[in-house]
């Protein structure tokens, strides 16, 4: 289980409030498929997308998989350490401010945000998108509207990924939050609608366009709580720009192969998720973050 850094904002985050919406089942088993769920090629999927780690939008991936009970049943009790209760407690603060900013911007909007579910689960989870293991990487499910993330996964961003830092951490799920977002504002269900319609290439320009514009809402987040808390300081942010250029498609693809494959990038190059990253932190204004018109991504 990582530890969690002594910055300005490991020593803020102690004092902030803890969200209501936190579902905890780490150590628990759920069950498996019940019987005539589809199940066709999702194993495939998934060892397919274990490289790519997160920012997967899986209900683009795991059509004609839900029809079942998404409920995670707990099969037995599971004593968390006090490092696993540390890491819970602040998954629980960053989530909490994460809906406090975008309370106001959508209130300031004259809409209202739904605020996600957010499951920490360990090795294996079912969601309404499909069944998934933690070499997925944290995920957000709009069939159920719910975040998704295995603790243990901040440990490769660290070890593997050379991205350590608790608001590397933070932004990992702002990132996803940012994929929720754009299920509220009927981005993701556009993208797609276009998907299907379209070759594999364009598909996969769309996805990077999707995931770029969860980076920059990301950033948005980072400059709000920074401007309206004073929670961060200059380290934070570049912690938030190494986790950024650690998991883009360019850099995943050499580590795995050796070589890239520009052709086949579904989430952006590190150089772009970084810079849409800063540009939502820079501006901190979703309409800076309309990464489907932009001249350049």
């Amino acid at each position: 289980m990582p530890d969690l850094q002594q910055g300005k904002f490991y020593m803020r985050w102690k004092t902030g409030r803890r969200s209501r919406n936190i579902e905890d089942i780490r150590g628990n088993k759920p069950k498996r498929f019940s019987r005539g769920v589809k199940r066709g090629g999702i194993g495939t999927i998934l060892i397919a997308l274990a490289a790519m780690y997160f920012g997967i939008d899986p209900s683009f991936l795991l059509q004609g998989t839900n029809n079942y009970s998404a409920t995670n049943q707990p099969q037995q009790a599971h004593h968390l350490s006090a490092k696993e209760k540390q890491l819970g407690e602040f998954v629980s603060v960053v989530l909490a401010d994460t809906e406090d900013t975008w309370q106001k911007i959508f209130s300031e909007m004259g809409r209202k945000y739904k605020e996600p579910k957010l499951v920490l689960f360990t090795n294996e989870v079912k969601s309404a998108c499909g069944y998934a293991k933690s070499a997925m990487g944290p995920f957000y499910c709009p069939a159920d509207q719910k975040v998704y993330i295995d603790l243990g996964f901040y440990n490769d961003l660290k070890n593997r990924h050379n991205a350590p830092g608790d608001f590397a951490q933070a932004y990992v799920i702002a990132h996803e939050i940012g994929h929720h977002l754009q299920t509220l504002l009927g981005i993701s269900q556009k993208v797609h609608q276009a998907k299907r319609k379209v070759n594999k290439q364009k598909a996969n320009a769309l996805s990077i366009q999707q995931e770029l514009q969860a980076d920059c809402l990301a950033g948005v987040w980072a400059h709000h709580a920074k401007r309206s808390r004073s929670i961060l300081d200059p380290g934070d942010i570049e912690e938030a720009l190494g986790a950024a250029s650690a998991i883009g498609d360019d850099r995943l693809q050499k580590q795995a192969r050796g070589y890239i494959t520009p052709e086949s990038f579904t989430h952006g190059s590190s150089e772009q998720r970084v810079r849409w990253f800063k540009n939502g932190f820079d501006n901190g204004s979703l309409g800076q973050c309309n990464t489907f018109k932009a001249s350049r991504l």
